[in-house]
Order: structure tokens, then C-alpha cells, then sequence
């Protein structure tokens, strides 16, 4: 029996008595060893979100008849559900303009396999990345974004997303507004690094924002993407302390290091399946 290899069960629902129970139930009925349980409940929605672990060569059946099996306890339970296999990596296309700090931590994991993740291409609007892209055997796709011809730049990175059969995008530090359209088209799928501890200091050059107001703590915040800029659930959060001695450019650099491990972070809990969203926040099981 291999433990490394696992299936993941994630379900959100309307609470009610007797969710856990039907679902343990189900999963020993099927031989199935549980590694790794989380459960919440949150009062004010009225809602039930679950993640368990499960080795996969416990169980009496392949990953499609579990599927099956588990379908009438979904319905009967009205349950948001999916079941992944930890074998199948996910597949994530990143975004990036000319700024590399979170592309090449990325990179970084990725190589080193502390990311378990493939990437199929990387995107930018500038060509200034290509190099260390290529030089890691990573198709590079330069889709220009101007303010003339910005829907059929966007239509051609939706393209190549497709193409990929990716996942997740990954905006690592993109610096570009994505239309509406292509928001809603990828709901909980488009994860953005903000240089900012949202909900302050929306949109551009938030450290200079915040170096104005004299804040004490500059942050950052990693968030999926919705249609209403810097606004969507939040996946992972960080903060560093300054002082008045401080300059602009000094928040800049601070805040590159809080940029690239925020966005490590919430996107290896995405890849793991630890997120699942509440409405505009998320319930995530570290």
C-alpha cells in the first residue's frame, strides 16, 4: 500500500445532523484508510465544508466507480463535491509582465519538486522573461496587451489556457486588469498575488499608498480573481513590519519577499485542494 498516493473528497453543503457520519460511513464501507480529516461549519451561511484524505490502494475500487458510488450521498445531501487523485498533478499557466520575483520563486519550486505541479507555458505581455522561461524548457507565448487590441489579446491567452488544459492561472504579478468575461468564464481558477493587505490599498502602487498613510504593516494577499478588481475570496495573507525611517522603495523590496511566499503558499493550498470558497471568502485547511 502506497500512503503517498491518495484521493482527496472535498464537499461544502447546507448543514445538517449526520453529514460526517454518512460520509465515514461510506468511505469504511468502500475499505478506505483516512489519512487526513478537516471539517467546518460556518453559523452565519448555514453551510458544512469537509476535506478527507484517503489512500488510494485502500480502497475496492478504482477512482471512477468511487465517483459513482458516491453520487446519491452528493444529491442526497446537496453537496458542491469533487474527488481528485493525487497522481494527476495539476496543470497551471502563469502570467507575468516584466516584474520576475514571484515567477522565479515558482520556477524555483517547480524544479526542485516542492511545487508537485506542471506547468504547460507561461505568458506575458512583455518579452523581457522569455530567457529564464525557455532556459527551463517551458514554452513562452508573448501576447502583447494594448488598450486597442486588449479583447483579442485576452482571447488568445484564454486560447492557450485552454490549449494547456490547464487548471489554474497563476497572475504573478501580471500588472494587467482581466476583462469581466474571462473572470467569470474561471470561477476560483485565476489566483492573483496583490502587493497589498487587502481590502486597503486597492489598484496601483499600493507601498506608495501606504508609505502616504504611515502604516506600520505592509502586507500581501493572495486572492482568486472575480469582475470586481482585488476583491475576490482571499486564500492566504502576510504582513512585515516598517517605521518611519522607511522609504517607498524600501516597502518595495520588503513587500517582494511577502509577495513571492504568499502566493507560494495559497497556491500549493489550491493544487492540494485545501480552499474551498464561502460565498467572497474561503474556508482553507492548512
Amino acid at each position: 500500500m502506497n500512503p503517498s498516493h491518495y484521493y482527496t473528497l472535498t464537499a461544502s453543503c447546507p448543514d445538517r445532523v449526520g453529514i460526517v457520519a454518512r460520509v465515514a460511513t461510506f468511505i469504511a464501507e468502500n475499505k478506505g484508510w483516512i489519512t487526513e480529516t478537516s471539517h467546518h461549519a460556518d453559523l452565519h451561511t448555514g453551510r458544512y465544508f469537509m476535506r478527507i484524505q484517503i489512500v488510494a490502494d485502500s480502497l475496492d475500487c478504482h477512482l471512477a466507480e468511487l465517483r459513482r458510488r458516491f453520487t446519491p450521498i452528493g444529491e442526497e445531501f446537496q453537496m458542491d463535491w469533487h474527488i481528485t487523485d493525487s497522481a494527476v498533478k495539476k496543470r497551471i499557466v502563469i502570467l507575468v509582465s516584466k516584474q520576475e520575483h514571484c515567477l522565479y520563486d515558482i520556477l524555483a519550486r517547480w524544479k526542485s519538486k516542492d511545487l508537485d505541479v506542471e506547468i504547460p507555458c507561461v505568458i506575458s505581455n512583455h518579452n523581457d522573461l522569455r530567457g529564464v522561461v525557455e532556459w527551463h524548457d517551458i514554452p513562452f507565448h508573448h501576447v502583447p496587451v494594448t488598450a486597442e487590441k486588449k479583447a483579442e489579446a485576452y482571447e488568445e491567452v484564454l486560447r492557450l489556457f485552454e490549449d494547456a488544459r490547464a487548471d489554474v492561472m497563476v497572475l504573478a504579478r501580471y500588472m494587467q486588469i482581466l476583462s469581466p468575461e474571462m473572470c467569470d468564464a474561471y470561477p476560483g481558477r485565476i489566483i492573483n498575488i496583490h502587493h497589498s493587505f487587502l481590502p486597503s490599498f486597492v489598484g496601483a502602487k499600493p507601498y506608495h499608498q501606504a508609505h502616504v498613510r504611515g502604516v506600520k504593516l505592509i502586507g500581501a494577499t493572495c486572492h482568486y480573481v472575480t469582475s470586481e478588481l482585488d476583491a475576490g475570496p482571499i486564500i492566504e495573507q502576510d504582513t512585515v513590519r516598517i517605521d518611519h525611517g522607511d522609504s517607498p522603495e524600501d516597502l518595495v523590496r520588503y513587500g517582494k519577499d511577502i509577495e513571492k511566499t504568499v502566493l507560494a503558499r495559497g497556491l500549493r493550498y489550491h493544487v492540494e485542494d485545501r480552499v474551498l470558497v464561502n460565498s467572497n471568502r474561503t474556508v482553507v485547511f492548512r
